[in-house]
């Protein structure tokens, strides 16, 4: 038995509960509470923990303990090892380049690299960024800082993705310490906010977006569209980690003032080009459903998705990909299973490299999987997609 099991089974017996009483008061499988408890369902998503904690009044991570993340994505550590390589090689001296590199070539070749990151394409992000990396770490200069930052951040994103969390620390760590301005600094805080909730640290990630909120806000009627970017990302992932830990009240007031930020700035805004810190009224709309989906409210995320602008997300994970996989959830919890399916299928088409890394994936093609006598074609190719055993 795990420690988290083990405390699931003290708590419950201490509110006097039966695990078939549990499962009916929290919505969560019987199966999935057995398997908790003994140890064998470690990985279980912080939405499972939070639902029962939720139930069993109890904090979250006083619960869970540990993060809902699995180990590295299949492959990833063999696809990015020189990625790897290349983040924790020492620095190359002046005279061991034939040609140094230049802070306009690194970003040419950072600019020709976007649209693989946009689109999740860690296949070419492999063959590429490893490169970038070594020129960024041999640029010097104030601008030489600001390029390496924003190397950095990029690479720490995608060993987040692909949860290989050491390195992406690491590789976060070093672009904060190289960020040359507070709206650059405060992308960095974000993407590791991010981390720490995937990895189960809610406290960590509330903790450090709190006080980059308040380092961050600005006065609104004087504020830069950076700078509104900057704090509205911040509360957002106040509230995102908020709700995760249970803290509906301190969820719902930071979101509140991510909508005032998302309202002075009137539209969605990307500073500097960078789809990571983009921001406005259709991304705090995004992670208000995401928050209800937490909550298991599946008219809220219905709802919400049908006030999302026609064409007004990019597909990227870090909002269209993330928010189809909420309306996905909520068709199969109303058990509105074509339509489920339907939403996963829009991801695959855009993001077929990004699917199979997602545990949520799986949890709603399983529960669609649950309701079904017969499988579709394509119930059995996203099975294959996600991994899920049929």
């Amino acid at each position: 038995m795990s420690e988290a099991g083990a405390r699931l089974k003290a708590i419950r017996k201490r509110r006097q509960m039966t695990q078939r009483g549990l499962a009916d008061a929290s919505g969560v499988g019987l199966t999935v509470i057995r398997d908790l408890e003994q140890g064998n369902q470690q990985g279980a998503r912080l939405e499972i923990w939070r639902r029962l904690a939720v139930t069993l009044r109890v904090a979250t991570m006083s619960l869970a303990g540990g993060g809902d993340e699995e180990g590295p994505a299949p492959g990833a550590k063999e696809q990015l090892t020189e990625l790897r390589a290349a983040l924790n090689a020492p620095p190359v001296t002046a005279d061991a380049w034939d040609e140094p590199p230049t802070v306009h070539g690194v970003e040419e070749a950072l600019a020709a690299a976007m649209p693989h990151f946009r689109m999740d394409e860690y296949d070419e992000l492999a063959r590429v960024l490893p490169k970038i990396v070594r020129e960024a770490d041999g640029l010097d200069g104030l601008d030489g800082r600001r390029v390496r930052s924003r190397v950095m951040q990029l690479t720490g994103w995608l060993l987040t993705q692909n949860r290989l969390f050491d390195d992406a620390e690491d590789a976060l760590a070093r672009s904060l310490a190289e960020s040359t301005d507070l709206d650059h600094a405060a992308a960095s805080i974000s993407t590791l906010c991010w981390l720490h909730m995937r990895t189960g640290r809610l406290d960590a990630a509330k903790e450090l977006a709190i006080k980059w909120a308040d380092e961050t806000e600005p006065r609104i009627s004087k504020a830069t569209s950076g700078q509104l970017c900057a704090w509205g990302w911040m509360l957002l992932r106040v509230s995102t980690s908020a709700v995760r830990d249970g803290d509906g009240a301190q969820a719902k007031d930071a979101m509140r003032f991510a909508r005032s930020a998302a309202t002075a700035l009137g539209r969605e805004v990307s500073p500097s080009s960078d789809f990571l810190r983009t921001f406005g009224p259709t991304t705090v709309l995004l992670k208000r459903a995401e928050n209800a989906s937490v909550l298991d409210r599946p008219d809220t995320v219905l709802q919400l998705a049908s006030a999302v602008p026609a064409g007004g997300i990019r597909p990227t994970s870090n909002n269209r990909n993330r928010h189809l996989l909420d309306v996905s959830y909520a068709h199969a919890k109303k058990g509105q299973h074509a339509e489920a399916i339907e939403r996963l299928l829009d991801i695959r088409r855009t993001s077929a490299q990004w699917l199979p890394h997602q545990r949520f994936a799986r949890d709603v093609l399983a529960k669609v999987v649950e309701g079904r006598r017969t499988l579709t074609d394509d119930m059995r190719d996203l099975a294959d997609l996600v991994r899920l055993p049929l």
